[in-house]
């Protein structure tokens, strides 16, 4: 169980090292955005335009690149949405069945599920260099890469999380110190 819960480690420290660089994508995303926003007001007053296509799409690709990667650090922080109504009232030990069974039932079959099927777009895609239809718009072979990336990226994080909920079970892990506990309610 050791070396299963240090593959764990290793897989979230991955996912943390891609959502501190998803944090600074965030900051890239908005200032896009702004300055989009800002370029499309001054060019009524100027009759420059100073937007694009590109700089549109460069926007769109980075909110994506955020949601499609950000699954797997989502997963790591528990911040995906769950019904805590009555899951906070039950037992860690009650707790840690329910995520493994939602975890073998419902997130591994998904993400092979939606790898093998993106996988035939993303070559077809590749084969063609797809670019956008719009002028001087970017390519889309490379933002639609990320799509198995990230299903893989959930599906480490998903084994990570399954293992931790086992070792939980055997009393063989604990959360870590920088995880807060959730609160029990009574």
């Amino acid at each position: 169980m050791k070396k299963l819960l240090h593959f764990a480690r290793k897989v979230d420290r991955i996912n943390d090292r891609i959502g501190r660089f998803l944090m600074w994508l965030c900051l890239f995303m908005v200032v896009i955005a702004s300055f989009n926003a800002l370029m499309r007001y001054t060019s009524r007053f100027t009759g420059i335009d100073l937007t694009s296509n590109a700089l549109m799409e460069l926007q769109w690709y980075a909110f994506s690149a955020v949601f499609l990667l950000g699954a797997g650090y989502g997963l790591r922080h528990r911040a995906h949405v769950q019904v805590d109504v009555l899951f906070n009232r039950f037992s860690e030990r009650t707790q840690a069945w329910i995520y493994i069974v939602g975890t073998v039932a419902f997130l591994i079959p998904f993400c092979i599920f939606m790898t093998i099927l993106s996988i035939p777009t993303i070559a077809n895609s590749w084969s063609v260099l797809e670019m956008s239809p719009d002028p001087g718009g970017l390519p889309r072979f490379p933002i639609k890469t990320l799509l198995p990336i990230s299903f893989l990226l959930l599906l480490l994080q998903g084994v990570s999380f399954l293992i931790e909920n086992i070792a939980r079970l055997r009393g063989e892990y604990h959360l870590r110190e920088e995880e807060p506990a959730v609160e029990k309610t009574i």
